[in-house]
């Protein structure tokens, strides 16, 4: 999957992904693969951002979907939509991911270091450099108040709503808009000196 598959779909009509939701908690394969469809460009966009890897994205992605067809008869949609509960899962996912990653990486700062030859293939530079510069502005939000971080990463690098980011956190909506305010201030602090811009100024 690419970071642009499905990201220019629009929405689906208000309705819709409950209907498909209920037929696929019934057993209708179809219905879910209709869902999977309709979504999985913005959860591989929304784990990539969380992660700034490819690779973690497309295993969050299938792990989201995968835990969703576990779920099916266990959820209740927000405004219909499937994404902000696709997304809780997907944050869930990744931090989860996180902490095992820091655990593996402890382990193996102990081991002794032997030569390792890279793979520089031109290919993958562009890449490469991307994860970098992304990687830059996700070690700056992980420095935000626990509050404040969940809001960005539903809002600012999921793209939901402010309301559909409120009904996820069960806050109002004009506290959700007040931590991306705040986020936002942090935010531009601490990237101020950077030329890495992974996110654009409007984003932020």
């Amino acid at each position: 999957m690419r970071a642009d598959d499905g990201a220019d779909a629009p929405d689906s009509p208000a309705g819709d992904d409950r209907a498909a939701w209920e037929q696929a908690a019934g057993g209708d394969v179809a219905a879910f693969g209709e869902l999977f469809r309709r979504h999985a460009g913005a959860v591989w966009n929304y784990a990539y951002r969380l992660t700034g890897s490819w690779s973690a994205a497309e295993d969050l992605t299938s792990s989201t979907f995968l835990t969703a067809w576990r779920r099916l008869g266990e959820v209740t949609l927000v405004n219909h939509s499937a994404r902000p509960w696709l997304y809780t899962v997907t944050s869930n996912l990744a931090r989860r991911e996180q902490r095992s990653l820091g655990r593996f990486s402890r382990a193996l700062s102990r081991l002794p270091r032997g030569g390792v030859v890279r793979d520089h293939a031109e290919d993958v530079a562009g890449r490469v450099d991307a994860d970098r510069r992304l990687r830059v502005v996700l070690d700056a939000v992980a420095t935000l108040p626990r509050a404040e971080r969940r809001a960005v990463e539903l809002c600012l690098l999921g793209g939901l709503s402010t309301g559909e980011a409120a009904a996820v956190l069960e806050i109002a909506e004009a506290s959700v808009r007040a931590r991306i305010s705040r986020a936002r201030s942090r935010l531009r602090g601490l990237l101020r000196d950077t030329t890495l811009n992974a996110l654009t100024a409007e984003e932020l």
